[in-house]
Protein backbone atom coordinates (compact mmCIF):
# COMPACT_ATOMS: atom_id res chain seq x y z
CA UNK A 1 0.00 0.00 0.00
CA UNK A 2 2.91 2.38 0.90
CA UNK A 3 4.77 1.32 -2.02
CA UNK A 4 1.75 2.38 -4.39
CA UNK A 5 1.04 5.87 -2.66
CA UNK A 6 4.75 6.39 -3.38
CA UNK A 7 4.21 5.62 -6.32
CA UNK A 8 1.45 7.80 -7.15
CA UNK A 9 3.01 10.85 -4.58
CA UNK A 10 6.02 10.58 -7.46
CA UNK A 11 4.53 10.55 -10.20
CA UNK A 12 4.94 13.80 -12.63
CA UNK A 13 1.64 13.76 -13.76
CA UNK A 14 0.23 13.93 -9.86
CA UNK A 15 2.23 17.27 -9.67
CA UNK A 16 0.94 18.36 -12.53
CA UNK A 17 -2.83 17.62 -11.43
CA UNK A 18 -2.32 19.77 -8.16
CA UNK A 19 -1.05 22.43 -9.92
CA UNK A 20 -4.04 22.89 -12.43
CA UNK A 21 -6.21 22.38 -9.49
CA UNK A 22 -4.38 25.38 -7.72
CA UNK A 23 -5.02 27.44 -10.00
CA UNK A 24 -8.04 26.72 -10.48
CA UNK A 25 -9.22 27.41 -7.07
CA UNK A 26 -7.03 30.86 -7.41
CA UNK A 27 -10.06 31.72 -10.20
CA UNK A 28 -12.55 30.08 -7.85
CA UNK A 29 -12.10 32.54 -4.94
CA UNK A 30 -11.64 35.39 -7.24
CA UNK A 31 -14.91 34.96 -9.15
CA UNK A 32 -16.54 34.52 -5.27
CA UNK A 33 -15.43 37.97 -4.65
CA UNK A 34 -18.27 38.75 -7.53
CA UNK A 35 -22.05 39.18 -5.46
CA UNK A 36 -23.23 38.65 -9.35
CA UNK A 37 -21.68 35.47 -10.15
CA UNK A 38 -22.04 33.48 -6.94
CA UNK A 39 -26.19 34.91 -7.26
CA UNK A 40 -25.95 32.68 -10.39
CA UNK A 41 -23.34 30.11 -9.72
CA UNK A 42 -22.62 30.19 -6.28
CA UNK A 43 -23.56 26.25 -5.16
CA UNK A 44 -21.55 25.31 -8.14
CA UNK A 45 -18.68 27.34 -6.92
CA UNK A 46 -18.58 26.31 -3.59
CA UNK A 47 -19.08 22.53 -4.10
CA UNK A 48 -16.01 22.39 -6.95
CA UNK A 49 -14.16 24.56 -4.41
CA UNK A 50 -15.05 21.67 -1.56
CA UNK A 51 -13.90 19.27 -4.20
CA UNK A 52 -10.26 20.72 -4.78
CA UNK A 53 -10.06 20.82 -1.12
CA UNK A 54 -11.02 17.44 -0.56
CA UNK A 55 -8.02 16.32 -3.21
CA UNK A 56 -5.68 18.62 -1.40
CA UNK A 57 -6.39 17.01 1.69
CA UNK A 58 -6.12 13.40 0.15
CA UNK A 59 -2.55 14.41 -1.47
CA UNK A 60 -1.48 16.02 1.54
CA UNK A 61 -2.73 12.43 3.71
CA UNK A 62 -0.90 10.17 1.07
CA UNK A 63 2.59 12.30 1.72
CA UNK A 64 2.54 11.92 5.33
CA UNK A 65 1.86 8.48 4.47
CA UNK A 66 4.85 8.07 2.84
CA UNK A 67 7.29 10.35 3.97
CA UNK A 68 5.99 9.98 7.83
CA UNK A 69 7.91 11.85 10.47
CA UNK A 70 10.30 13.30 7.25
CA UNK A 71 7.27 15.01 5.87
CA UNK A 72 7.38 17.63 8.78
CA UNK A 73 11.45 18.19 8.37
CA UNK A 74 10.47 19.77 5.57
CA UNK A 75 9.68 23.39 5.29
CA UNK A 76 7.97 23.76 1.99
CA UNK A 77 5.83 20.75 3.15
CA UNK A 78 4.98 21.85 6.59
CA UNK A 79 4.09 25.08 4.78
CA UNK A 80 1.26 23.42 2.41
CA UNK A 81 0.00 21.89 5.91
CA UNK A 82 -0.41 24.81 6.96
CA UNK A 83 -1.98 26.62 4.26
CA UNK A 84 -4.43 23.69 3.40
CA UNK A 85 -4.78 23.58 7.16
CA UNK A 86 -6.52 26.89 7.44
CA UNK A 87 -8.97 25.73 4.83
CA UNK A 88 -10.28 22.93 7.46
CA UNK A 89 -11.36 25.18 10.38
CA UNK A 90 -14.61 26.44 10.40
CA UNK A 91 -15.15 29.94 9.38
CA UNK A 92 -17.56 31.04 12.43
CA UNK A 93 -18.54 34.89 13.73
CA UNK A 94 -15.01 34.88 15.74
CA UNK A 95 -12.89 33.56 12.67
CA UNK A 96 -14.52 34.97 10.02
CA UNK A 97 -11.01 36.25 8.63
CA UNK A 98 -9.91 32.93 8.23
CA UNK A 99 -12.56 32.64 4.83
CA UNK A 100 -10.26 35.72 3.51
CA UNK A 101 -7.04 33.42 4.53
CA UNK A 102 -8.13 30.55 2.21
CA UNK A 103 -7.14 32.34 -1.08
CA UNK A 104 -3.59 31.27 0.71
CA UNK A 105 -3.74 27.93 -0.85
CA UNK A 106 -2.41 29.83 -3.97
CA UNK A 107 0.33 30.43 -2.61
CA UNK A 108 1.31 26.22 -3.28
CA UNK A 109 2.07 27.20 -6.50
CA UNK A 110 5.39 28.03 -4.91
CA UNK A 111 6.18 24.29 -3.73
CA UNK A 112 4.64 23.14 -7.27
CA UNK A 113 6.92 25.22 -9.45
CA UNK A 114 10.88 24.91 -9.02
CA UNK A 115 11.75 28.39 -10.05
CA UNK A 116 9.35 29.73 -7.77
CA UNK A 117 10.65 27.61 -4.75
CA UNK A 118 14.29 28.89 -5.74
CA UNK A 119 12.90 32.67 -5.50
CA UNK A 120 11.55 32.38 -2.41
CA UNK A 121 14.79 30.58 -1.13
CA UNK A 122 16.81 33.50 -2.08
CA UNK A 123 14.58 35.94 -0.44
CA UNK A 124 14.89 33.64 3.16
CA UNK A 125 17.93 33.66 2.43
CA UNK A 126 18.78 37.67 1.54
CA UNK A 127 17.40 38.26 4.78
CA UNK A 128 20.09 38.40 7.29
CA UNK A 129 21.61 40.65 4.81
CA UNK A 130 18.64 42.93 4.69
CA UNK A 131 18.48 43.31 8.26
CA UNK A 132 21.82 45.11 8.66
CA UNK A 133 20.54 47.44 5.41
CA UNK A 134 17.43 47.79 7.43
CA UNK A 135 19.18 48.87 10.44
CA UNK A 136 21.16 51.57 8.43
CA UNK A 137 18.46 52.91 6.67
CA UNK A 138 16.87 53.11 10.57
CA UNK A 139 19.68 55.13 11.61
CA UNK A 140 19.43 57.15 8.39
CA UNK A 141 15.75 58.07 8.38
CA UNK A 142 16.29 58.67 12.01
CA UNK A 143 18.64 61.43 12.09
CA UNK A 144 17.37 63.50 8.57
CA UNK A 145 13.67 63.27 10.55
CA UNK A 146 15.78 64.75 13.53
CA UNK A 147 17.36 67.10 11.53
CA UNK A 148 14.14 68.01 9.54
CA UNK A 149 12.41 68.73 12.70
CA UNK A 150 15.27 71.37 13.92
CA UNK A 151 15.10 73.08 10.63
CA UNK A 152 11.41 73.26 9.19
CA UNK A 153 9.49 72.57 12.38
CA UNK A 154 8.68 75.71 13.90
CA UNK A 155 7.16 76.88 10.51
CA UNK A 156 5.80 73.72 8.94
CA UNK A 157 4.37 72.45 12.08
CA UNK A 158 1.84 70.17 9.97
CA UNK A 159 4.51 68.38 8.12
CA UNK A 160 7.73 68.55 10.66
CA UNK A 161 6.51 69.87 13.71
CA UNK A 162 7.75 67.16 15.77
CA UNK A 163 9.79 63.71 15.32
CA UNK A 164 6.41 61.48 14.75
CA UNK A 165 5.69 64.15 11.73
CA UNK A 166 8.86 64.37 10.26
CA UNK A 167 9.45 60.87 10.14
CA UNK A 168 5.85 60.67 8.58
CA UNK A 169 7.00 63.33 5.89
CA UNK A 170 10.59 62.13 4.80
CA UNK A 171 8.71 58.87 4.19
CA UNK A 172 6.76 60.25 2.12
CA UNK A 173 9.31 61.73 0.45
CA UNK A 174 11.46 58.40 0.42
CA UNK A 175 8.36 56.86 -1.39
CA UNK A 176 8.95 59.22 -4.52
CA UNK A 177 5.25 60.14 -4.04
CA UNK A 178 3.66 63.66 -4.48
CA UNK A 179 6.72 64.83 -2.63
CA UNK A 180 7.87 68.00 -5.02
CA UNK A 181 4.47 69.87 -4.81
CA UNK A 182 3.37 68.59 -1.44
CA UNK A 183 6.75 69.12 0.74
CA UNK A 184 9.89 70.68 -0.86
CA UNK A 185 7.73 74.06 -3.18
CA UNK A 186 6.17 74.93 0.22
CA UNK A 187 9.47 74.39 2.05
CA UNK A 188 11.67 76.34 -0.45
CA UNK A 189 9.05 79.03 -0.32
CA UNK A 190 10.42 79.80 2.93
CA UNK A 191 13.65 78.27 2.69
CA UNK A 192 15.06 78.47 -0.97
CA UNK A 193 18.06 76.05 -0.37
CA UNK A 194 16.06 73.58 1.21
CA UNK A 195 16.39 71.62 -1.85
CA UNK A 196 19.55 70.46 -0.45
CA UNK A 197 18.59 68.73 2.17
CA UNK A 198 16.08 66.96 0.47
CA UNK A 199 18.34 66.37 -2.66
CA UNK A 200 20.93 64.48 -0.38
CA UNK A 201 17.92 62.55 1.61
CA UNK A 202 16.63 61.28 -1.28
CA UNK A 203 20.02 60.41 -3.16
CA UNK A 204 20.80 58.47 0.24
CA UNK A 205 17.94 57.04 1.48
CA UNK A 206 16.34 55.87 -1.27
CA UNK A 207 18.54 55.39 -4.37
CA UNK A 208 21.02 53.95 -2.70
CA UNK A 209 19.77 51.58 0.29
CA UNK A 210 17.42 50.96 -2.65
CA UNK A 211 20.37 49.42 -4.47
CA UNK A 212 21.75 47.77 -1.61
CA UNK A 213 18.71 45.80 -1.12
CA UNK A 214 18.38 44.54 -4.52
CA UNK A 215 22.05 43.64 -4.37
CA UNK A 216 21.49 41.24 -1.62
CA UNK A 217 18.49 39.90 -3.05
CA UNK A 218 20.44 39.17 -6.51
CA UNK A 219 23.90 37.92 -4.88
CA UNK A 220 21.62 35.61 -2.56
CA UNK A 221 19.73 34.34 -5.62
CA UNK A 222 22.91 33.79 -7.33
CA UNK A 223 24.18 31.77 -4.99
CA UNK A 224 20.71 29.70 -4.73
CA UNK A 225 20.80 29.07 -8.41
CA UNK A 226 24.63 28.17 -8.20
CA UNK A 227 23.61 25.59 -5.13
CA UNK A 228 20.67 24.20 -7.36
CA UNK A 229 22.79 23.73 -10.42
CA UNK A 230 25.56 22.36 -8.43
CA UNK A 231 22.94 19.63 -6.85
CA UNK A 232 21.77 18.55 -10.47
CA UNK A 233 25.37 18.29 -11.65
CA UNK A 234 26.12 15.82 -8.68
CA UNK A 235 22.55 14.00 -9.14
CA UNK A 236 23.57 13.98 -12.80
CA UNK A 237 27.27 12.17 -12.07
CA UNK A 238 25.83 10.16 -8.95
CA UNK A 239 23.29 8.93 -12.10
CA UNK A 240 25.68 8.21 -14.91
CA UNK A 241 28.01 6.37 -12.31
CA UNK A 242 25.49 4.01 -11.14
CA UNK A 243 24.61 3.35 -14.63
CA UNK A 244 28.19 2.88 -15.89
CA UNK A 245 29.74 1.63 -13.24
CA UNK A 246 28.67 -2.55 -13.55
CA UNK A 247 30.12 -1.48 -17.36
CA UNK A 248 33.55 -0.43 -15.93
CA UNK A 249 33.61 -2.85 -13.57
CA UNK A 250 33.06 -5.28 -16.54
CA UNK A 251 36.57 -4.17 -18.75
CA UNK A 252 38.59 -3.61 -15.54
CA UNK A 253 37.42 -7.51 -14.94
CA UNK A 254 38.32 -8.32 -18.63
CA UNK A 255 41.71 -6.13 -18.54
CA UNK A 256 42.60 -8.46 -15.43
CA UNK A 257 42.05 -11.44 -17.13
CA UNK A 258 43.80 -10.95 -20.47
CA UNK A 259 47.10 -9.68 -18.03
CA UNK A 260 46.93 -13.01 -16.92
CA UNK A 261 46.72 -14.20 -20.31
CA UNK A 262 49.54 -12.50 -21.77
CA UNK A 263 51.40 -13.77 -18.44
CA UNK A 264 50.47 -17.25 -18.87
CA UNK A 265 51.15 -16.83 -22.44
CA UNK A 266 54.59 -15.61 -21.81
CA UNK A 267 55.45 -18.17 -19.40
CA UNK A 268 54.80 -20.96 -22.19
CA UNK A 269 56.84 -19.60 -24.81
CA UNK A 270 60.23 -20.98 -26.01
CA UNK A 271 62.82 -18.88 -24.35
CA UNK A 272 61.09 -17.35 -21.53
CA UNK A 273 62.61 -19.22 -18.53
CA UNK A 274 60.33 -22.34 -18.41
CA UNK A 275 61.53 -25.66 -18.62
CA UNK A 276 60.86 -27.98 -21.60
Amino acid sequence: MIAWLRTIVSHPLTERVVMTLIIVNAIILGLETSKSVMDRFGPILEFVDHVILAVFVAELAARIAVHRLAFFRDPWSVFDFFVVGIALVPASEQFSVLRALRVLRILRLITAVPALRRVVAGLIASLPGMGSIVLLIGLLYYVFAVMATKMYGEDFPALFGSLGASLFTLFTVMTLEGWVDGVVKPVMEKFPYAWIFFFIYIIICTFMVLNLFIGVVVNAMQDINAAAEKDERDAERKMIEEETGPIFQEIQKLRTEMADMRAELGRSLPGSGSRP
